[in-house]
């Protein structure tokens, strides 16, 4: 109960104290130098959120690091266990990007601004329409640069079978033919959803694949990806 107590009031202790980071950012966007404000956003939100993971008492495990390209933009695409897959991807994945997230956050101050920093999108799933404008959205992100991460499940598993992978989030890919970076995250839902968000310490194992090119595939290829790709995280778990 400490642990949990100390977890939570951390999270809040420290939103409130990036609030003047928040300010450096918007001056930095003002001066219009992207690379240098895309940097300090990723160094300050990393730290952060590897901070949240360290108080949890987490041992995380990161496999294939190697597979992370540098230079271009890549979509992300990853089973999701719990609430500490963004952190862990924050925290481990040493790449600039955003993530394709519920509407529901732009309802939380601070968080989603810093989100609205990372080139988050924000995916109203209960509207089709508006999913679909989110997809082009984030199609506009990753031709513009930037990298996005996207949990085609729609929810957590809390640690049960990974759910379907929807096949409208691969458009994000194969619409700007930029690569999929598959991601498999092993044991995250052990540090709160198992314990009735409680958060206790747990073994995490992170596993990065090798990339897939999207630009050159047939149709039928396209509508193969979203179970090669389910195929290839769930080897791992």
């Amino acid at each position: 109960m400490l642990r949990t107590i100390a977890w939570y009031s951390n999270f809040a202790g420290s939103l409130v104290l990036k609030i003047p980071q928040m300010y450096k950012v918007k001056r930095l966007q003002k001066t219009l130098d992207e690379q240098e404000a895309t940097k300090y956003i990723h160094d300050i939100t990393s730290k952060w959120a590897k901070n949240h993971v360290k108080v949890s008492g987490a041992k995380i495990n990161v496999f294939g690091e190697e597979n992370i390209p540098e230079d271009i933009p890549v979509v992300f695409i990853s089973n999701h266990q719990g609430n500490f897959d963004i952190a862990l991807f924050m925290s481990y994945i040493n790449k600039p990007k955003g993530y394709i997230a519920k509407v529901e956050m732009k309802k939380v101050p601070l968080i989603r601004t810093w989100m609205e920093f990372m080139n988050c999108v924000f995916m109203d799933r209960s509207n089709i329409r508006k999913s679909a404008q989110a997809i082009i959205e984030g199609i506009k992100i990753l031709k513009g640069g930037h990298s996005l991460v996207i949990f085609p499940e729609g929810t957590r598993s809390k640690g049960g079978d990974v759910g379907e992978f929807k096949a409208g989030s691969f458009k994000l890919a194969t619409k700007a033919k930029v690569p999929i970076v598959p991601v498999t995250i092993d044991g995250s839902y052990k540090l709160m959803e198992q314990n009735k968000n409680k958060i206790k310490p747990a073994e995490v194992n992170l596993y990065i694949h090798p990339m897939i090119e999207t630009k050159d595939l047939s149709k039928e290829e396209q509508n193969e990806l979203p179970e090669k790709v389910k195929q290839i995280i769930c080897s791992k778990l």
